[in-house]
């Protein structure tokens, strides 16, 4: 980890419109920095997060989102060379029966 994540200069507002960024803590809150930043944020801000998280804490915090859009998904399974299989949410979408027109 490096010394500080300074969230409100590092990363665009837009990330966090909805969170009150003076509540925001680096550790408590990596699970929404980590999920926030790989779907909307920018090249520069996934590795600001991965400088300050590590590979292997990220990885987990991804594997065990509910949802991650398909982009992200096949852009963090190619990145970390990681199964689709490992990603819960990847696990979970191919265990909801699919209802086909007739």
């Amino acid at each position: 980890m490096t010394a500080k994540l300074n969230i409100s200069a590092d990363f665009h507002k837009q990330l966090f419109w909805d969170v009150d960024l003076t509540d925001l803590d680096a550790d408590r809150s990596k699970r929404l920095i980590i999920e926030r930043v790989f779907a909307l944020g920018t090249l520069k801000e996934v590795k600001l997060v991965l400088e300050y998280y590590g590979t292997e804490t990220v990885t987990d915090v991804l594997k065990k989102l509910n949802y991650i859009d398909p982009k992200t998904l096949n852009f963090v399974s190619a990145y970390f060379k990681v199964s689709l299989e490992s990603f819960k949410c990847y696990r979970r979408k191919q265990s909801i029966r699919q209802h086909w027109d007739s």
